[in-house]
């Protein structure tokens, strides 16, 4: 498998490109602020064909380039449902700080032409590569985690999957539940329900920061650790 990331824009968030190997198909997962001229770069270095673009939530952060990436390749947008008003109207769920940020520039935003909504447990079949989709709420309403089978060059599973966990989980954190749409006892739930069942070999690459394994967070993240022993001290939570 080809994986390739790299942060965008002012909030640093991790734009990934994921193909079966070099000169195939691929998907991006999160283009933000300025991620058009990296999909561009990466695309062009390993001689790939986006056929879709992705996004774990729809925050300004994460969301950006979503429709000039999608159009230049003529590539549909995946989103879900919860979601989806933010494509054209990012603003709904932007902090304080980050609209100071936006203050005196001119941006508009809109749909891509082709968009798809995601449903939790969806199975996607997409450049050669097969995602589960699974809702995870919290940090929006809409946070959607993608998990993809992996293996090396000789087929060992020595790590079972990948997963794309945008803003829901990062490496001794979690994301933050203070913007609109974002519930605290919601993302409790989905990390009891959605992330402490896995297994921990998984490779978590997140929205921000550096690349996990749900084992590292099962031991030592403090979020994770209330959830099953009531141990840890709470870091502060992380995202646009």
């Amino acid at each position: 498998m080809f994986i390739a990331g790299f942060p965008a824009g002012a909030w640093g968030t991790n734009c990934y490109v994921l193909a079966t190997g070099k000169g195939a198909e691929c998907i991006v997962v999160d283009p933000g602020q300025d991620a058009t001229a990296g999909v561009e770069q990466v695309v062009a270095e390993n001689r790939l064909k986006p056929v879709a673009v992705l996004l774990t939530h729809g925050h300004i952060d994460h969301m950006w380039s979503v429709t000039p990436v999608a159009g230049a390749y003529e590539a549909k947008a995946y989103v879900h449902p919860r979601d989806r008003h933010l494509l054209s109207d990012p603003m709904a769920g932007i902090s304080r700080e980050s609209a100071a940020m936006l203050l005196g520039g001119r941006h508009e935003f809109a749909e891509p032409d082709e968009v798809a909504e995601l449903a939790d447990g969806q199975e996607l079949e997409l450049a050669g590569l097969r995602l589960v989709v699974d809702h995870t709420p919290g940090h929006t309403e809409g946070s959607v985690t993608f998990r993809t089978p992996y293996g090396d060059a000789a087929g060992r599973p020595e790590v079972s999957e990948v997963m794309l966990s945008g803003d829901l989980l990062f490496a001794g954190s979690i994301g933050r539940t203070d913007l609109p749409g974002g519930d605290h006892p919601t993302m409790l739930r989905t990390l009891a329900e959605k992330v402490l069942p896995l297994a921990d070999d998984i490779v978590v690459l997140p929205g921000h920061g550096d690349q996990t394994t749900i084992g590292r967070e099962r031991a030592t993240n403090p979020y994770l650790l209330d959830l099953v022993d009531g141990g840890g001290t709470r870091p502060v939570t992380r995202g646009l």
